[in-house]
């Protein structure tokens, strides 16, 4: 481990623009507050040589302009999860990591004690920071706002309350931290720790200061806190493991608990100053007054069932207008186009391929946008962490914990980021068989198929148990991927990933109204990403595709009569090399109901599954007139017989192939981000074995069951 330079006083800066990270626990409004300060700067990328992501952006300040980084969340920086890993690194400047001149530390109001202990771990490490006391508002309301003068004297660093909700005293926090930069405050505690302690860390500090100059003592006590037999830490020094293994076995010996002795230190200084916070209001806070109905095993599972069939309501109500539009754009577009170029290849591949193709996916991102927004405001206001532990006595069933099912949770939206937030979760055995269900919860690039398949499939009018068949159909569809996540999860957590149950440590944050600037610009940033991938890896795939229908170009035998626009669709689709492999897997794909169009379609989803829309666009569109965008799609595909004259698009045949999108490994990026976190080929391996032989099993139940009820 090697420490970045210490920056010293202003003159170190060099000419360069100072770099201030802001660190702090999860749940505090650090990333609300980075996002106020560096408004629309702000640019995501990862940390160097490890996949966290991170945030940066620039600040204005009084008369300069800062960079910032927002680094992950942590309760303590002693490193044994990733994200702690890389808060470790980014703010200590370990590993040639650049090593930030300020720190601004965001301490929830509400919670003082508990976010103070990270401030006591940076002033022990002698590093410069500021203070900025976020939820003074909230504090105030519940007559617990502590006095920041009180807390600046604690620990000779600037204190400025704040409220990123607000906006209230980020002008004064600008001042501040400029000031800061031009004479970097020191800060000055002095913790009584044991004598025993007091020699054990004697003990370490020539190693750790030989591993990193200047900082053996800091070093030290993280290396007490952080490393342990088994752990997962990079780079630590051998003779650093084998001293903490020495001091540790001679505490054993005596008695002793060195990383109790530590923590508990560090609490009882902070809680024995006076910050000036008024005793808490009796009674219960509104938080706990909600919570006895949202955490309850049955009121507050019937109101997450409740809110996840408004959540789908919403997607086909709130939606449909701008569908619509969207729709009438691209059927425009490819009207303005065809009649502006002449006929021929050209034409045919940006009408047929690039914009019904593409156009078919894009046509959903209504839908989409919605859907992340409904989820940045239930993120927001602090209900999905109640999901998660009114379902930690579930989780511990399957041999995970509550907080496993955060991650599982975020897999509704996208299972690439949702693979990499399993990086919270201490334990390597979590993180894998986390990993390896995620990709069964219902992301949003299967709701475009599930809403073309179902549109398709059950009529507009018709309803089941009061509920419109279509919202009964999407919530059943995610309701039965999270319930196979976690029938996989209990399944694989006995076999091959077997591993003891630990106890939940979740924080459930105060329920809060969500700032509708942070959920709008979380959405965008998610829905950029699918708007990036429709026009990059969806063109590309559909590109291939459209080509693979169109060539090789099939001319009729001399003496053929003259045949309609529809047979001589067909005959071009069958004879092309798309129709060909196609046709190809059509005995392992026809137990499950699926003839081969069907089946191109299949193929080319694995590239990624939106394009399975945009293939069935550019095969059902061809030869279609320009102006037959998403709604022709529907009703070409509601015409479709198979050979016999019977219609291809049943009710069994829309749930079959939803079913086996639910279940299927039909995305390559998850696999590559799988391969990437596991550091190994074995675990994408298995995922796509498994999940592939899943969906097939499952595709084929649903069809032999209804066959057996009568339903073709």
């Amino acid at each position: 481990m090697a420490a970045g330079a210490d920056p010293g006083s202003a003159a170190a800066f060099g000419g360069r623009t100072p770099r201030i990270a802001i660190a702090g626990n999860p749940n505090t409004g650090k990333t609300s507050l980075f996002n106020r300060l560096t408004g629309k700067s702000a640019r995501v990328g990862n940390y160097p040589g490890v996949t966290v992501e991170r945030e940066e952006g620039r600040w204005r300040l009084p008369g300069r302009v800062v960079d910032m980084v927002d680094i992950p969340g942590t309760y303590s920086f002693a490193a044994r999860s990733a994200e702690e890993q890389v808060a470790v690194r980014a703010v200590f400047g370990l590993d040639g990591a650049p090593r930030p001149d300020l720190v601004l530390l965001v301490v929830d109001a509400t919670q003082l004690v508990r976010n103070l202990y990270l401030a006591v771990q940076l002033a022990e490490a002698n590093l410069p920071f500021v203070i900025a006391l976020n939820l003074i508002d909230v504090a105030r309301k519940q007559g617990i706002a502590p006095d920041p003068a009180r807390l600046a004297e604690a620990f000779g660093v600037p204190v400025v309350a704040v409220s990123a909700h607000t906006g209230e005293g980020l002008e004064r926090l600008a001042t501040t931290v400029g000031v800061a930069l031009d004479d970097l405050p020191r800060p000055d505690i002095d913790l009584a720790y044991s004598p025993e302690l007091e020699a054990d860390l004697d003990a370490l500090v020539p190693y750790a200061a030989a591993a990193t100059p200047g900082e053996g003592r800091a070093l030290a006590l993280w290396s007490l806190l952080s490393v342990e037999e088994g752990d997962e830490l990079l780079d630590v020094p051998p003779a650093v493991r084998t001293q903490v293994a020495a001091i540790r076995a001679r505490a054993t010996a005596a008695g002793r608990d060195p990383d109790l002795e530590i923590v508990s230190t560090r609490y009882h200084w902070v809680e024995a100053f006076d910050f000036g916070v008024a005793p808490a209001k009796a009674g219960p806070s509104t938080s706990e007054r909600f919570d006895r109905f949202l955490l309850h095993p049955v009121s507050g599972g019937l109101i997450f069932l409740g809110v996840m069939t408004l959540l789908f309501q919403a997607l086909f109500t709130w939606s449909d207008p701008l569908v619509r539009l969207v729709e009438a754009g691209f059927s425009w577009l490819g009207s303005t186009v065809e009649g502006a170029l002449p006929p021929g290849v050209l034409n045919d591949l940006l009408v047929q391929g690039v914009i019904n193709g593409v156009g078919s996916v894009i046509v959903f991102l209504p839908q989409i946008l919605l859907l992340f927004f409904l989820i940045g405001f239930l993120e927001d206001s602090g209900y999905m962490s109640r999901v998660a532990f009114l379902v930690d006595r579930l989780m511990r069933s399957i041999g995970l914990h509550g907080k496993a099912f955060v991650p599982m949770l975020s897999g509704y939206a996208c299972a690439v980021p949702a693979i990499m937030a399993t990086r919270t979760l201490e334990r390597r055995r979590d993180r894998l068989l986390t990993m390896m269900v995620v990709p069964l919860m219902s992301c949003s690039a299967r709701l475009p198929v599930y809403t073309l398949v179902v549109a398709v499939v059950f009529p507009p009018g018709a309803s089941i148990l009061g509920i419109p068949s279509r919202v009964a159909a999407m919530v059943a569809m995610y309701l039965f991927s999270t319930g196979m996540a976690l029938l996989a999860a209990g399944v694989l957590g006995r076999t091959l990933l077997r591993g003891p149950n630990i106890p939940l440590l979740l924080e459930l944050p105060p329920y809060r109204m969500p700032r509708l600037a942070t959920v709008v610009r979380q959405m965008w940033m998610r829905a950029k990403s699918f708007l990036t991938e429709a026009g990059t890896t969806i063109l590309a795939a559909t590109l291939v595709l459209w080509g693979l229908l169109y060539f090789p170009r099939y001319e009729p035998p001399p003496g053929t009569p003259e045949r309609t626009m529809e047979v001589a669709r067909a005959d071009q689709l069958a004879h092309s090399a798309g129709g060909q492999l196609g046709r190809a897997i059509t005995p392992i794909i026809e137990p499950l109901g699926f003839d081969w169009k069907i089946g191109v379609g299949l193929v080319g989803a694995f590239a990624a599954r939106e394009v399975f829309v945009s293939t069935m666009g550019v095969m059902y569109g061809i030869g279609e007139d320009a102006d037959e965008t998403s709604a022709g799609l529907r009703s070409t595909m509601q015409a479709e017989t198979r050979d016999d004259g019977t219609p291809l698009w049943t009710p069994l045949t829309g749930l079959s192939l939803m079913v086996f999108f639910a279940l299927s490994a039909q995305c390559l990026s998850t696999l590559a981000v799988v391969r990437r976190e596991s550091h190994s080929w074995r675990w994408p391996a298995l995922l796509f074995v498994y999940m592939t032989t899943l969906a097939w099993s499952a595709s084929a139940a649903v069809q032999g069951v209804g066959h057996l009820f009568g339903f073709r």
